[in-house]
């Protein structure tokens, strides 16, 4: 496993984020609960897409990805926020994001 992808992981767990490999896999994808509901999934070792909800991308000023390779076509206008990890700073930014998140589905959003 990449070395930020184990620190974030590990940050996550910190916050009470299961992370599921999915069987049979080996390209790194795996499903991020909380609370037993899936919010967010890694598509590989260093691309994390997260569920936080359409209000909170255009709040946060989040941009999607312009080379995406998973979801090239994905709208404007998706709930969904894929980014990548591919430096310390990426891990925290994913951590915030990920807490985000966490609060919504503690909301019931």
């Amino acid at each position: 496993m990449h070395a930020l992808r184990k620190r974030l992981s590990r940050k996550l767990r910190e916050i009470g984020v299961e992370e599921q490999a999915w069987p049979g896999r080996d390209d790194g994808f795996a499903s991020l609960m909380y609370g037993g509901k899936e919010f967010a999934h890694f598509h590989s070792e260093c691309e994390l897409d997260i569920r936080l909800g359409k209000d909170v991308i255009k709040r946060e000023r989040l941009s999607r990805l312009p080379d995406s390779t998973v979801h090239p076509d994905r709208s404007a206008s998706s709930p969904w926020h894929e980014m990548r990890i591919l430096a310390d700073a990426d891990v925290d930014e994913a951590v915030r994001l990920v807490r985000m998140a966490v609060e919504r589905i503690g909301s019931g959003k």
